[in-house]
């Protein structure tokens, strides 16, 4: 039989029966093990427990970052929103007795631990900033860890024998390599017989909140994928990954991608419209692992396949993706003619410092521009300090929106000129243009208030009407 590594997002696992009914109780019963499910929380609880990843609005970690007291309401709040989705799910009252009693139980260790760590950065010798990274990580652990375990215990409720596995290292002693934290938890278990349901974060080391961010999940994923030696690798979403992001152009005008490969993949992740972290992709690849990107409120579609082996022998548009809410940071000064080197790495050192993301870069001779990712405090402090370290030089910042027409194969002068005059034809002049010699995407830069109206724009130019129907008539 095919041995399955899957993954559900957290949109998914909110909308918990259509999960249950569409991806865990689809096959025949003889066919439902053989699989393994990692999960993520529910949706906007990784958010609440530590800031919103859209808005930026404080979550527990936050405050308490902050030395906001306000901290326990918010951790308060997240247990009721925890309590009120294990009463949605779990219609016998025992065994919502047991899911509550379980996230009651992990919310007041983590609860005791932050008070005691927060009474002991009162005196001088202790500070607060050497305990948030441990104090975001065991707070990130806690979404996945609720909804990991409400899973297998109503899969066991309906006749599964479905065992929670949990990455999180909770009561853990020490902590150890993320690959030996895998093959510990999976020494004694036989998914011929078993259906392990496994948390999302995974206890390591280096800190997987730490090293990989929001994405840590998807780490945990592929890393099972791999050590495991999986045959194929699923990620269930609420969406297919489509020609644009269907809530912006239209579920009715976006088109399943079908088949790409993981550089497609790669360009995705550069805007934070990832199918995979970029991460989680490599060692899926180097392990030759297909990623199946599957729409979970569709289960008899097949969905998107990602393999390293794909490589189309015709040109092909297969994505229009952007990215809004970029600044961009421009430096000119005629005096770092032949000193550009020297200018970038100070840059690096500034946008490294203040934890900022980079997106891409431009240069010529004398000026260089920056698109940069983070909050906009940040963004304002990499400015200033560019100011004052290039006083001489004319230093401008504005917040734009990039935008990708990608392809495995396609022909980039081409595109490039498409583009432009769909844009032109829109009434969006675009404020820059890049491609590369390899051919897997142009990108516009465009004023950020510009950025639905762009994608629209791209999306008609590059999927036509006779295009889409024709999909449609084959997925029919």
């Amino acid at each position: 039989m095919t041995y399955t590594v899957e993954k559900i997002g957290g949109t998914s696992m909110t909308a918990f029966d259509a999960v249950l009914e569409n991806i865990m109780l689809r096959p025949a019963p003889e066919d439902r093990y053989n699989r393994v499910f990692v999960v993520s929380a529910y949706g906007g609880m990784t958010d609440a427990l530590l800031e919103c990843k859209k808005t930026g609005k404080p979550g527990v970690y936050q405050l308490i970052a902050k030395r906001d007291e306000h901290w326990e309401n918010a951790l308060a709040y997240v247990e009721q929103r925890m309590l009120l989705m294990n009463e949605n799910i779990f219609a016998d009252s025992m065994n919502r007795i047991r899911a509550d009693k379980f996230i009651q139980s992990r919310i007041a260790e983590a609860k005791n631990c932050i008070s005691n760590i927060l009474e002991t950065c009162q005196y001088g010798q202790f500070s607060l900033r050497h305990y948030l990274p441990q104090v975001r990580e065991f707070l990130s652990s806690i979404g996945e860890a609720h909804s990991a375990y409400n899973t297998a215990l109503k899969l066991k409720n309906v006749g599964l024998n479905a065992r929670f596995v949990d990455l999180s290292g909770w009561n853990d002693e020490k902590t150890q390599l993320l690959d030996d934290n895998i093959r510990d938890a999976f020494a004694d278990i036989d998914v011929s017989k078993e259906l392990p349901i496994v948390t999302g974060y995974a206890s390591c080391k280096k800190g997987l909140m730490s090293t990989y961010d929001r994405g840590y999940s998807e780490i945990t994923f592929s890393r099972i994928a791999s050590i495991t030696n999986a045959d194929v690798a699923i990620i269930h979403k609420e969406y297919h990954l489509s020609s644009a992001d269907p809530r912006m152009v239209g579920v009715d005008k976006v088109l399943p991608i079908g088949m790409t490969n993981y550089d497609v993949a790669d360009q995705l992740a550069s805007l934070g419209m990832e199918a995979i972290h970029p991460n989680a992709a490599a060692g899926l690849r180097e392990s030759g692992i297909e990623l199946h990107i599957k729409n979970t409120f569709e289960p008899e579609h097949k969905g998107t396949v990602i393999a390293s082996t794909y490589q189309p022998s015709t040109n092909k548009v297969e994505i229009i993706a952007g990215k809004e809410k970029v600044f961009a940071l421009h430096l000119f000064d005629q005096a770092i003619v032949g000193k550009v080197d020297n200018v970038s790495y100070e840059l690096m050192e500034i946008i490294t410092d203040e934890r900022v993301s980079l997106i891409g870069k431009e240069m010529n001779a004398n000026s260089m521009t920056y698109y940069l990712g983070g909050n906009p405090e940040s963004l304002k402090k990499v400015q200033y300090r560019a100011e004052k370290k290039y006083p001489s030089a004319e230093v401008k910042g504005r917040m734009v929106a990039l935008i990708s027409v990608i392809g495995s194969q396609i022909d980039t002068n081409k595109a490039l000129a498409q583009g432009v005059l769909s844009l032109m034809k829109a009434d969006i002049t675009p404020l820059a243009l890049h491609s590369s010699m390899r051919n897997v995407n142009v990108q516009f830069v465009v004023s950020d208030n510009e950025y639905q109206g762009a994608i629209c724009a791209l999306h008609d130019e590059f999927f036509d009407a006779d295009e889409k129907a024709d999909s449609k008539s084959k997925v029919a």
